[in-house]
């Protein structure tokens, strides 16, 4: 059964339905659970739609000598008008994501073909020459070595580079050979790198060289390198392009 509050001195009645409406509250009849359900779909532009119909009828039916408190109307008003704003916030960012992520892609694709420089220890020496490899700083060091070591885990040379600045240093067409000079036997190589500031420790990452062979989607959305070395890295992850 539908029930009714009246508004005013002359009997003029909202429908409970409006009421629960614009509450969010409901009973225990089930004719008023299939209406809260109903609510829960609608948007926030019914919402204000609804509120505004009750806005009304309760102005035109108020009591003069006592009237209703406008500061409470204006701040339902005002969490509606903010619940409808969020709601056309996040589809304007939904659809920039999208855009976005598209244009990544596009960017993505150019590289096909390119080397890269991303994270990674991996070197490999073919007919005396090495593929190319770096180092990523977070700070200036005033000394910076790379170590370089066999499949076996020992060390055949050490790469001193000095003093280097904070960013991306690549090292190309460095000859591999050992600490006596004779040049490395084929395979596959790793290098670490320790960097000093006066003496300590800095933060210095590896970066190894790689063909961008395709592009691929990610399990977060966004689109990845597939690199000849079998890894897939991000856009992000790349730190240099040969």
């Amino acid at each position: 059964m539908t029930t009714s509050t009246t508004i005013g001195n002359n009997g003029t009645g909202v429908s409970q339905t409006l009421l629960d409406t614009m509450n969010g509250t409901s009973s225990s009849s089930s004719t008023t659970s299939t209406t809260s359900a109903k609510t829960g779909a609608q948007s926030a532009s019914d919402l204000q739609n609804t509120f505004l119909t009750l806005l009304v009828t309760q102005l035109k039916n108020q009591d003069p000598t006592n009237p209703a408190d406008s500061s409470q109307m204006t701040s339902q008003l005002a969490q509606i008008n903010t619940v409808t704003g969020i709601g056309q916030l996040n589809t304007s960012l939904s659809s920039l994501a999208t855009q976005l992520s598209a244009g990544q892609s596009t960017q993505a694709a150019l590289l096909i073909g390119s080397t890269v420089l991303a994270s990674g220890s991996d070197v490999t020496v073919s007919s005396g020459k090495s593929s190319s490899f770096g180092v990523q700083l977070a700070n200036d060091v005033s000394d910076l070595n790379l170590v370089v070591k066999n499949s076996a885990g020992q060390i055949v040379n050490t790469i001193k580079l000095g003093a280097q600045s904070a960013g991306v240093v690549p090292v190309t067409g460095w000859t591999p050979t050992d600490t006596t000079g004779a040049t490395l036997p084929d395979g596959s190589y790793t290098i670490t790198a320790q960097g000093t500031i006066n003496g300590v420790a800095a933060t210095a990452t590896t970066l190894s060289a790689a063909q961008v062979q395709s592009v691929v989607q990610q399990a977060d959305g966004t689109p990845g390198l597939k690199l000849a070395n079998g890894k897939t890295v991000g856009l992000t992850s790349v730190a240099s392009i040969l």
